[in-house]
């Protein structure tokens, strides 16, 4: 069944809001180059997404084990893609706005 196992965060300054998070809270990061890093405890990670650009903005990303079943699920109804399927290091994503305005993003672990 899908569930949330992933909260990212956008930051402005990612170097602070890790070591605040550190800090704070004893979290461990692994940076994933120069604008992205993660905690990897396998339950429900955070990720820090360096955008100076934006407006900081929360994502909850939901794992499933079908990403292109999901993607025609969320397309169906009537969720509005937003980023379309990308690789990264350990799995792919989309990322869609849900009817409210939430933007929440579907992953898919590779093995």
């Amino acid at each position: 069944m899908p569930r949330l196992d992933y909260l990212e965060l956008s930051t402005r300054d990612l170097a602070k809001t890790k070591a605040f998070f550190e800090q704070a809270l004893d979290m461990k990061f692994t940076d994933y180059g120069p604008d992205y890093a993660a905690t990897t405890t396998g339950d429900t990670d955070i990720g820090l997404h360096h955008s100076p650009e934006l407006r900081p903005r929360t994502m909850g990303v939901i794992c499933v084990d079908d990403l292109e079943k999901y993607l025609e699920k969320v397309k169906a109804a009537g969720g509005e893609i937003v980023l379309d399927i990308i690789s990264f290091p350990g799995g792919r994503r989309f990322e869609f706005m849900d009817p409210g305005g939430n933007r929440i993003g579907i992953w898919e672990k590779s093995e």
